[in-house]
């Protein structure tokens, strides 16, 4: 069935990554997926969280949010609310786990990143967008390190994979890639897929949002997944070697 922005199933919607977008962070990227825009950047402290020290290990970890009106509704600002939604928290996690999972702590050294996600606008798969904007500040974020000299191994060893994510679906009983919010809200099965640059799996989140969904229809879904993350490898490399 035709999509509605005219996709074929298996394709991404327009990917830019545009580092560099903020001046005063260590890395920053602005990324866009269709029309969901992303700032991530990165932020480099000296020193770990007191419960780290003395270990030898960095520390990587992430905080998204979004502007309030990110959406076509405004939503309002949690920190006036005082109090952090669990979705918040939820997706903060996830990419904090994801952009752990291509660092060696041990080379790091006794450093700390903080990926901030502030989205920007949303139309779906902000935090898929996230994660694979994170990656390419983190980059920056190390080579500003390795530049200092501040690194306990070399740069290389630091980010030893890259990694990617993006969302898949089946809608009306077809499995589509990279899900605008109109078929994230229509999808009859909603799942994110982080993924390394290798082909291997960080995470996966996969849910029947109406009903359930069959062992070969997963198999699909994650086919159409690894596909879009090689596409989105391959656009970080382009944007870090830019």
């Amino acid at each position: 069935m035709a999509r509605p922005d005219g996709r074929a199933a298996d394709q991404l919607r327009p990917v830019t990554l545009n580092r560099h977008w903020s001046i005063h962070p260590e890395g920053s990227v602005l990324v866009e997926f269709g029309n969901t825009r992303v700032l991530c950047t990165a932020s480099v402290t000296e020193g770990v969280p007191r419960w780290r020290k003395g270990s030898g290990l960095g520390w990587v970890t992430a905080e998204y949010s979004m502007l309030p009106r990110a959406t076509n509704t405004r939503g309002d600002r949690e920190s006036v609310k005082g109090k952090i939604g669990g979705r918040t928290h939820e997706i903060s996690r996830l990419i904090g786990r994801s952009l752990r999972a291509c660092i060696d702590l041990k080379a790091l050294g006794e450093n700390s990143i903080v990926l901030d996600c502030d989205v920007l606008q949303a139309d779906g798969g902000t935090r898929t967008a996230a994660i694979t904007g994170a990656y390419v500040a983190l980059v920056d974020a190390v080579t500003w390190l390795a530049d200092k000299k501040a690194l306990a191994g070399k740069s290389d060893r630091v980010v030893h994979r890259s990694i990617q994510a993006v969302s898949v679906g089946i809608i009306d009983g077809e499995p589509r890639l990279d899900l605008a919010y109109v078929e994230d809200v229509a999808a009859e099965v909603d799942m994110n897929v982080v993924a390394t640059g290798d082909g291997d799996f960080v995470e996966v989140q996969g849910t029947g949002e109406n009903g359930v969904f069959r062992r070969d229809q997963m198999d699909a879904m994650l086919d159409l997944a690894l596909l879009g993350c090689t596409e989105l490898a391959a656009a970080q490399q382009k944007a870090l070697a830019s």
